[in-house]
């Protein structure tokens, strides 16, 4: 009989650079894990929310990433990983206060935030895909 129980130990070893916002190193055993594919602002119709605004396109994907999550029977509580597209990084502060109405700040996902030339329609300024563990 395999033992399944899901044991994630988020850590942010002292020798490193000290984060802001994510944990360097997520370490996790058992479970199975959940591939979110990259999510952009568009709704159930696929029409696009929040036509230039950075912020309204940030809270409709991270909002997408809870539903594909919540459809699993996960939370953000179970993302060990985040990867963030946004084709502005002048945009990163307005990212993260959006990010943290969602993640779990008191024990954060590891994260890789990459600014891009640009996304798969030009009026789409983010994108995110998520890995969690549940």
């Amino acid at each position: 009989m395999t033992d399944n129980a899901v044991t994630v130990r988020r850590s942010n070893p002292s020798t490193m650079p000290q984060p802001y916002g994510y944990s360097q190193i997520v370490e996790v055993t058992g479970g199975r894990t959940i591939y979110v594919s990259g999510q952009v602002p568009l709704d159930q119709n696929n029409q696009l929310v929040g036509a230039g605004d950075f912020v309204a396109q940030a809270r409709q994907t991270f909002e997408n990433v809870r539903l594909a999550l919540d459809s699993v029977g996960l939370t953000f509580d179970h993302v060990v990983k985040v990867h963030m597209f946004l084709t502005d990084m002048s945009n990163l502060v307005m990212l993260r206060d959006v990010r943290d109405q969602f993640v779990n700040t008191a024990q954060p996902p590891a994260s890789t935030t990459v600014q891009v030339a640009a996304l798969f329609r030009p009026d789409v300024l983010f994108e995110l895909d998520v890995i969690a563990v549940g």
